[in-house]
């Protein structure tokens, strides 16, 4: 459970700031949801926020539990059915989650299955036409972000010390590889994606935009103004490209970073293109074939040098 000191408030400071005095459409505290006018148009904004009556203690401090997880798609897929026969709102995700909940009650009851449901819920609407933006205004960590945010069309953040995204927080991380923090932060210093500041997540090119000079913690109606601006930036974008998740993969820092990624994945849908149209397994393995071949080249050098 989260320690009281590590309770971060900004998730519900930004869904405030930026749904102003709309109603709550949620029945659970710890999940907020409101209509909200964002650029001449309806937009549903959805945070997850501490509440420190949460039924389960592991959920206390923000993170996403199993109330939360179906209560997100509870909340996304009435929006995908409210707007069937109409426009589409665009659904902003506000983004502070330090964790899902762990515990052996959640793992009983099935987090897993929560977590699935509101990933699953955020990706159907996306494919169904609906902007899903992401804003990063505190922590996006573990499967909580899985769960709410990374499946949107657009991930904008926060230039924030306290903006961060990761798989495990850096106590559990340095538990998991035997190590102390301290090595965990300066092995993140060389390595981008083990660290934890959003910067290096930006290098990485899967953030649409990175808000530099915001008060993240007590935002002037100029912040808010911004931060507007940008989310209508990129609902327009997103409208404008494929529902899929392919712009994290064509940006130029994409290119850089994540070039053995990029080359993994040209390969798997070549190979499984040629299998669809039912190729030879020689057609279909252009990859494997050329590595075989490099090996045997490397083979006959050693057996020249021996």
């Amino acid at each position: 459970m989260s320690a009281k000191s590590d309770v971060s408030p900004r998730g519900r400071i930004w869904f405030d700031a930026l749904t102003g005095a709309a109603a709550n459409l949620s029945s659970l505290r710890s999940v907020c949801v409101a209509d909200a006018p964002l650029g001449g148009q309806a937009a549903r904004f959805i945070a997850v926020v501490p509440d420190a009556q949460n039924r389960f203690p592991r959920a206390r401090g923000g993170e996403v539990g199993l109330d939360e997880g179906w209560a997100l798609a509870h909340h996304v897929r009435a929006t995908i059915a409210e707007d069937k026969d109409g426009a589409r709102r665009p659904l902003i995700a506000i983004v502070d989650v330090s964790s899902q909940a762990y515990g052996r009650r959640e793992e009983l009851l099935g987090i897993h299955l929560a977590c699935a449901a509101a990933a699953d819920a955020y990706a159907s609407a996306r494919l169904a036409g609906h902007a899903v933006i992401a804003l990063l205004v505190g922590k996006a960590m573990s499967g909580a972000f899985l769960a709410h945010g990374y499946q949107a069309n657009r991930i904008i953040a926060l230039d924030s010390r306290e903006v961060m995204v990761q798989a495990m927080g850096k106590q559990a991380a340095a538990r998991v590889t035997r190590s102390s923090v301290e090595e965990m932060e300066k092995l993140g210093e060389r390595i981008a994606p083990v660290a934890y500041d959003i910067r290096s997540y930006a290098s990485l090119g899967l953030l649409h935009k990175l808000i530099e000079g915001i008060d993240a913690d007590s935002p002037s109606r100029a912040d808010v103004g911004r931060v507007r601006e940008e989310l209508v930036g990129a609902i327009t974008d997103a409208r404008a490209g494929a529902p899929d998740l392919a712009s994290r993969l064509s940006s130029a820092a994409a290119r850089k970073m994540r070039a053995a990624s990029i080359e993994v994945r040209r390969r798997l849908a070549e190979q499984w293109r040629a299998a669809e149209q039912g190729g030879s397994p020689e057609q279909g393995r252009s990859a494997e074939q050329a590595r075989s071949a490099e090996q045997a080249r490397s083979a006959e050098r050693r057996d020249v040098r021996s």
